[in-house]
């Protein structure tokens, strides 16, 4: 395994698969956002489209996962027809930019890398992305872009966050041990 540059972590890995991948990501997830969720508060659901960031961000890192929920968001709003609320979507991106952190902490799905000191760590990083993405960022952004009463905000972001975290760390984490295993098995064919 090669050691990449911070920077290069977070930008992640882009090629043509990537940019496929992407593409493929924003519209699984905003399918997911619409068609794959149930409803736990007003306008808040439990949604496997969480399980789209975790694997873009195994794969190709941080950014493309960002990219992933922030624009998945954007699209689900208009498929839903919903209207659009940046400000969830720039929570979403910055909740996916997280779960896309692996290597920073040494976890490298391409390389079959992912062992239980990596679990605990994602698991506590999906739990504090989630609180900064939606009990932060996503109210600071409601107040900025619409000047609204926060309290609904708040109140909706705790609730994403609990439903958010539960699907990343009961679905991610086994997701992401299956992926590192198929890398691992793959890495270690030898030509005859």
């Amino acid at each position: 395994m090669k050691k990449e540059s911070i920077g290069k972590i977070l930008l992640g890995k882009w090629d043509t698969k990537t940019i496929v991948g992407v593409a493929i990501g924003i519209a699984l997830f905003a399918v997911l956002m619409v068609y794959g969720s149930i409803k736990v508060f007003t306008n808040t659901n439990l949604s496997l489209a969480m399980i789209v960031p975790v694997i873009v961000g195994g794969l190709f890192g941080p950014l493309p996962a960002a990219l992933v929920c922030g624009l998945g968001n954007v699209l689900a709003d208009l498929i839903g027809g919903w209207g659009l609320w940046f400000d969830w979507s720039i929570g979403n991106a910055a909740l996916g930019f997280i779960v896309g952190c692996l290597k920073l902490y040494g976890a490298d799905i391409e390389d079959g890398v992912f062992d239980i000191k990596h679990m605990v760590i994602y698991a506590v990083l999906a739990v504090l992305g989630n609180i900064l993405a939606f009990g932060v960022i996503t109210p600071i952004f409601t107040k900025i872009l619409f000047g609204g009463e926060l309290n609904i905000t708040i109140a909706q972001g705790w609730f994403a966050a609990v439903s958010n975290a539960t699907v990343l760390i009961i679905a991610g984490i086994p997701i992401l041990k299956a992926l590192a295993a198929r890398n691992a098995r793959g890495k270690n064919l030898t030509k005859e």
